[in-house]
């Protein structure tokens, strides 16, 4: 079934479906899962809340990070291990940063036997291009479009394989019998009506939470859905104080504000410069990073005309070092007009050369802004793009603290630590998108099946029918969805934003409190046909659950590391690296409760790697 085409059963009200395996969400995580699992022998379906091909992963332009070593044969799975280390300053996962930089080539090679097209070096192996945090070259792509390709693949894929896909269908519970997952409760968005999936494992792969803030990068999907589905199905979140914002969103012209300029216009020889045209990125590299990176104009040119020398360009910093430097300048007010700065690769490369290898870029801008980059800057600035937070799961079968319950892609955390590389998401995708379908089919054929029990569902239905059920006040009184959420953006861009103080946290949980509050009175008017109303309604139960666990483990954790910056507690603290906060639902099943974890210890053969640099 690939639509909402209805099942006979539904005709009499509740439609159902059982399969072994239900994976939420059809990104590229989502997508990978439901082949392995679907190869495994599970029968599989696929649930996604847009249509398919309109995954996030689509905007994951620059590439797929992977030790191939096509453009540096020193590179290797060490090398690529260290430098996700390194990027997430020591808080990741450690064995999960293993495994990725370990089977990632292996997963990208696939995909070019399944018919991906990747761009080729001279010798005819897939080119590799340069990323902010990677030591080499490693970038996998396709021209900017690398997400698309990578979507466009795995899609053809599990449509040719016959796996099942329910399209423009949101999943509001996780069914659990005796603490075990039983299956998944949804509607369809069109028509409103309910249905029920039977499943002995669910796979979250819903991606983010973007939609939480005002300037985002994230499509309307992201709404932390996934993050939400598990805390109320009882597994834990960890990470969730790590917001990336990508250091390069167009805040001018106004169609495309919030929109993602790909890091491969920096990898590709493009430089920040602020409103005196100083480029000013060599006034903030860290001291960690300074033995691999350029001091001077002349050293970082040095290096795009030649890459013998392994020295950086500083624009190539990781993104959380970037979007800092880039929010000191516009607050020190040498920013552009419209509160950004300048992204300039029309006075370093030819127009022919910028066409060629950024072509996605060059027509959007074109197309959407009238803006031409192969002749002017853009005016750019941080964007929220990114959460390194999420479902804590097992490092080697992706499963949560829930039996049956496995979460993969930007909603499963540990992997990526205090900030993500870029590039590793999309093979962050392959590797444990893969890993969490084997994992989900094999628990699946093991044991009894859990049993869907009448009361959960029904208990669900009222849950999704609440809002139709507020009473609105005298004259109109009753709240309405889209300005709660508008007001929660807010708030969030405003209070728990790229830098916090304790003040600015505690108030963000007060006004939090009050939004509680006012979405219980939310009035959603009309019928459950064609109503975005509704479906705001229900998201916004998300949005305030995973906001509440940003802003309360952004409070918690007194120090700055990677996409967490505490003004009161400007630098790393040492006893901070060695433990992760884990946020979990409260005895209400409204709040959070907050706890500290150690990090788990990695072994003595990995460590070497950091001693030996």
């Amino acid at each position: 079934m690939t639509g909402n085409e209805m099942s006979p059963e539904a005709r009499g009200g509740m439609e159902r479906h059982a399969y072994d395996v239900v994976v939420i969400g059809a990104g590229g995580a989502g997508l990978r899962a439901a082949i392995a699992a679907h190869e495994a022998g599970a029968r599989t379906a696929v649930v996604c809340k847009s249509l398919l091909g309109k995954a996030h992963t689509v905007m994951a332009e620059g590439g797929a990070a992977a030790a191939l070593g096509n453009r540096w044969p020193e590179d290797t799975w060490q090398v690529h291990f260290r430098d996700t280390m390194r990027g997430g300053k020591m808080l990741n996962n450690w064995r999960m940063a293993q495994l990725h930089a370990q089977e990632a080539p292996e997963r990208v090679l696939e995909l070019e036997d399944w018919g991906a097209l990747f761009d080729r070096t001279e010798d005819g192996l897939i080119s590799q291009r340069d990323f902010g945090g990677h030591r080499y070259a490693r970038l996998a792509h396709v021209g900017d479009r690398t997400g698309l390709e990578l979507i466009r693949t795995l899609q053809q894929r599990t449509v040719q394989l016959g796996v099942d896909v329910f399209m423009e269908c949101t999943v509001t519970e996780v069914l659990k019998q005796d603490g075990r997952v039983a299956g998944a409760f949804g509607y369809w968005r069109e028509t409103g009506r309910f249905v029920t999936f039977e499943a002995p494992s669910v796979i979250l792969a819903t991606g983010g939470i973007g939609k939480s803030y005002k300037v985002t990068s994230n499509s309307w999907e992201y709404t932390g859905d996934g993050h939400a589905l598990a805390l109320r199905a009882g597994a834990d979140l960890i990470n969730m104080e790590f917001v990336q914002f990508h250091p390069t969103g167009m805040v001018w012209p106004p169609s495309v504000k919030g929109l993602l300029v790909t890091e491969s216009v920096r990898g590709d020889g493009g430089i920040l410069t602020n409103s005196e045209g100083k480029r000013f990125m060599f006034d903030y590299i860290p001291e960690f990073f300074r033995a691999e990176t350029a001091d001077t104009v002349e050293e970082a040119d040095a290096w795009y005309d030649d890459k013998k020398n392994n020295r950086r360009p500083p624009e190539l910093l990781p993104r959380d070092e970037v979007a800092r430097a880039i929010n000191s300048e516009i607050k020190a007010g040498r920013g552009s007009p419209h509160g950004g700065i300048f992204l300039d690769i029309a006075s370093r490369r030819d127009a022919d050369y910028i066409r060629k290898r950024l072509p996605s870029m060059y027509h959007q801008f074109k197309e959407l802004a009238d803006v031409d980059i192969t002749a002017e800057p853009m005016e750019i600035g941080p964007t929220c793009h990114y959460v390194m937070g999420g479902v804590e799961v097992d490092p080697d079968t992706q499963q949560s603290a829930v039996p049956g319950l496995y979460a993969a892609g930007e909603v499963s955390g540990g992997m990526h630590g205090s900030n993500r590389l870029g590039g590793n998401s999309l093979s962050d995708l392959l590797v444990f998108g893969k890993r969490a379908g084997e994992s989900a089919a094999a628990y699946a054929t093991t044991g009894e099946r859990p049993a869907v029990a009448e009361a959960d569902v029904k208990a669900a239905q009222a849950d999704a029918l609440a809002p139709f059920d507020v009473a609105a006040g005298p004259g109109g009184g009753g709240e309405n969805p889209y300005t709660i959420q508008h007001d929660l953006q807010q708030a969030m861009n405003d209070l728990v934003g790229i830098i916090r103080t304790a003040p600015e946290l505690e108030e963000s949980l007060g006004e939090l409190a009050r939004l509680k509050e006012r979405a219980d009175r939310m009035v959603v008017e009309g019928h459950r046909q064609y109503n975005p109303g509704w479906h705001l309604a229900l998201d916004l139960r998300n949005m305030l659950l995973v906001s509440e666990c940003i802003a309360k483990a952004a409070l918690a954790r007194q120090e700055s590391r990677g996409g967490h910056t505490r003004d009161d507690f400007p630098g790393p603290d040492p006893e901070w690296g060695a433990k992760n906060l884990v946020l979990s639902l409260d005895e209400s099943g409204h709040g959070v409760d907050i706890a500290e974890k150690p990090l788990p210890v990695m072994p003595d053969d990995l460590q070497q790697l950091f001693q030996d640099t």
